[in-house]
């Protein structure tokens, strides 16, 4: 009986150990976002993905890093939970166009005139430099 009880103790454990999936490792993706250009378009894509990431980090998405000098995001995603395909679909639903996926029409309304396309009327002020943050063009807006 003993051995029959410590069989099937054994036996539990090796399932529960065979049961457990192995995590795919992380990966990095560059997404191009022409609109990603000042703080304040930064900022609003932020927000987006911080509610895209899930309450519990749960999503797939790691963290990101936004470049407004060449106008991308770097992603780190589990390509076991979210694919690249539904990250710039994501960026295009928070009113961004992303490499080739555009901005759906009406998040891109919804976006600060300084984050639209130029050819939209959007950009920074004439003079003032965007990738600035807030607290610095505020100085240069005074003193014009």
């Amino acid at each position: 009986m003993k051995k029959l009880f410590i069989l099937m103790m054994l036996n539990l454990v090796i399932n529960q150990g065979n049961a457990q999936v192995m995590q795919a490792k992380s990966v990095w993706i560059t997404i191009a976002v022409p609109q990603m250009k000042c703080w304040e378009c930064s900022t609003h894509l932020e927000k987006y993905l911080l509610h895209e990431k899930g309450p519990a980090n749960d999503a797939g998405i790691v963290r990101w890093i936004i470049n407004m000098s060449a106008a991308n995001i770097r992603i780190q995603y589990f390509p076991d939970r979210i694919t690249a395909d539904y990250l710039r679909a994501s960026i295009a639903n928070a009113g961004f166009d992303a490499d080739s996926v555009k901005a759906t029409a009406d998040s891109y309304q919804l976006i600060p005139n300084i984050c639209k396309r130029p050819v939209d009327g959007g950009g920074p002020p004439k003079g003032v430099p965007c990738k600035l943050p807030p607290s610095d063009r505020g100085s240069l807006l005074l003193n014009d």
